[in-house]
């Protein structure tokens, strides 16, 4: 009896990475709010003045949104979560949640797609997310049990690139007024020219993986300078797309693509992220 209880607790920590002390998350609860809206730049509003013209007020696109949070008041420190192309697969929307509402942190996973009617976003354009991104971190500091210094961008897939853009240099947030403190992205789609980040960041993909890279990560870590915040790249020695997620047992072909859950790589990926978070937003 004690060994199958023994197992029982390790298959708990494998699958959620949580210590056999700590426990489950909260019900989520379904959000809305909306993408932070593009500002007009000062030569737009000059030359509508000049001309006579009435700008419309900027807009956000209404969006959906799952909350999870430990149980308390707070404040406490909180990750927006950004979906991949594949949109609301279980291990981003249950489990990643779970996990990191068991390690303290509030949660709130974007739904980049229902509201905007989006139906093959793998094939077809999609809008720039990173304003979903703001959107959902002006919600949650608006909250009242968030900490709204303490809040990192975690993506995954095409929503790990989202996570890069929205948090490089010269990028979309020298155009917001609230910021993210650190930024994690699963298996993006790196750019060599994408330049320094704005919040320390960390970098999990599969040395394998044919859609996201590794090989143009590392060719944007050896462009960067000396003076931004550091970007630390993890790459999984043998791994595919989509490593950390167990609906991929067996693999799984896409659009040309592999995508494999190993349960090593998911486990080393995990410490690392509960590290990282622990460091940059504290418990």
């Amino acid at each position: 009896m004690k060994t199958t209880i023994s197992r029982l607790l390790l298959c708990l920590v494998a699958c959620l990475g949580l210590p056999p002390s700590e426990k489950p998350a909260n019900a989520e609860e379904l959000v809305r709010f909306e993408s932070t809206p593009v500002k007009l730049s000062p030569f737009r509003i000059r030359k509508a003045l000049e001309q006579g013209d009435i700008l419309p007020q900027p807009q956000g696109t209404p969006l959906l949104g799952y909350l999870s949070r430990p149980k308390g008041d707070g404040p406490f420190p909180a990750i927006v979560v950004m979906h991949g192309c594949d949109h609301m697969r279980a291990s981003v929307r249950e489990l990643w949640p779970k996990r990191l509402v068991s390690w303290g942190y509030v949660v709130l996973v974007v739904d980049s797609f229902t509201t905007r009617n989006i139906k093959d976003p793998c094939r077809s354009h999609v809008p720039d997310r990173a304003f979903d991104a703001y959107g959902a971190l002006d919600f949650l500091s608006k909250s009242g049990f968030v900490d709204a210094g303490r809040v990192a961008l975690m993506g995954f897939s095409a929503g790990g690139t989202t996570t890069l853009d929205a948090t490089k240099t010269g990028g979309f947030e020298q155009l917001v007024e609230r910021k993210f403190r650190a930024a994690i992205a699963y298996y993006p789609a790196c750019d060599a020219d994408r330049g320094d980040a704005t919040v320390p960041s960390l970098i999990l993909i599969g040395e394998r993986d044919n859609w996201s890279r590794p090989e143009r990560c590392q060719k944007r870590l050896a462009r960067l300078s000396d003076n931004g915040p550091p970007i630390e790249l993890n790459i999984y020695k043998g791994r595919y797309h989509g490593f950390d997620a167990p609906e991929f047992t067996g693999g799984k072909r896409v659009l040309g693509h592999i995508e494999k859950y190993d349960r090593d790589a998911a486990g080393k990926s995990i410490g690392t992220v509960y590290t990282f978070l622990r460091k940059h937003l504290g418990k």
